[in-house]
């Protein structure tokens, strides 16, 4: 750590030295590029090479020497377990970010100008402050299983209200694809504390004459939230869904603390940790995470591309 404070402290020094010796327009260009070139290097050394280096060896055996073509990617769409895997993911990434920015602009709009209403956001954004090991924690505790014998009490809230209820405590993170549902609640009620943040701020940012006008034209609640505040918060709508929506994809924390994967609940972020690490697979898991960055892709670029029309209107 030491080392690297002064290596941090003589790379600044060096380019400040620099911004000071040069002036002009050509020492302007030098100063530039001077700043960008350790970021460009710290790209080039932490995200280029391995990812060059990551499509590489997908291309080969488990242990890195046979070539073996596509044979890793094959197996990821036609292996059972594989298929599992994927179809986690697909679930994930279709429920997450819709329920959680539905939630988040529910919120947000029944929130908005109330009583108490940065008591209120503060309910809902404080999971964001956690974890997500921290979140997978207690949520593990809310669907802990104990079995239903006399003398034995239910430690897991979720078992415990049904118990209350007259039924039997279940293994809830066991049973495909209950457990799938429940660890997406995980994320859907850490994600949307930043839904409700994003959104109420677009709604406030709504001119109010506009929603003036809409009322004095007679326009109702469910009217006002569809023509006037929705078209409105579009972007923002937008940029969270695809935000929750890359994070959803990436999801590992929540799978590896509060399953390990196991049970079919791994996804696709998971399986190419458990592959690469613990079943020493370093060509699947290599073909795993290309996956996943192919999946990214589309999603990022879209973000970009409907961030730049918003901001050329």
């Amino acid at each position: 750590m030491f080392a690297a404070i002064l290596l941090f402290a003589a790379v600044v020094g060096i380019i400040l030295f620099i911004a000071g010796r040069f002036g002009g327009r050509r020492g302007d260009r030098i100063v530039a590029y001077s700043y960008l070139a350790p970021t460009l290097l710290m790209l080039l050394v932490g995200l280029v090479y391995p990812g060059i280096r990551t499509i590489y060896e997908s291309f080969f055996d488990a242990a890195g020497d046979l070539f073996v073509g596509l044979d890793n990617y094959k197996t990821i769409f036609t292996d059972k377990d594989q298929l599992t895997v994927l179809t986690n993911t697909a679930v994930w990434v279709l429920l997450t970010p819709f329920v959680a920015t539905a939630i988040g602009l529910l919120y947000a709009i029944l929130v908005d100008k109330a009583r108490m209403e940065s008591f209120a956001k503060a309910l809902i954004f404080m999971p964001m402050a956690i974890s997500f090991v921290g979140a997978s924690i207690i949520w593990k505790f809310v669907y802990a299983y104990r079995p239903d014998q006399a003398n034995v009490k239910q430690i897991g809230l979720l078992n415990q209200i049904v118990v209350w209820l007259g039924g039997t405590p279940q293994t809830w993170l066991i049973d495909w694809p209950v457990n799938t549902l429940l660890l997406i609640v995980v994320m859907i009620w850490i994600q949307a504390g930043f839904a409700m943040t994003v959104l109420s701020a677009a709604i406030k940012a709504i001119p109010e004459d506009i929603i003036e006008a809409a009322r004095l034209d007679g326009v109702g609640p469910w009217g006002m939230f569809r023509f006037v505040t929705l078209p409105a918060i579009r972007p923002a709508v937008v940029v969270v869904l695809t935000t929750i929506g890359i994070g959803t994809l990436k999801v590992f924390d929540i799978v590896r603390t509060m399953t390990g994967g196991q049970y079919d609940t791994s996804v696709i972020a998971n399986e190419f940790y458990s592959q690469s690490f613990r079943s020493d697979n370093q060509g699947l898991g290599s073909a795993l995470a290309v996956l996943l960055f192919v999946l990214v892709i589309p999603i990022v670029a879209y973000n970009i591309r409907h961030i730049r029309q918003s901001e050329s209107l």
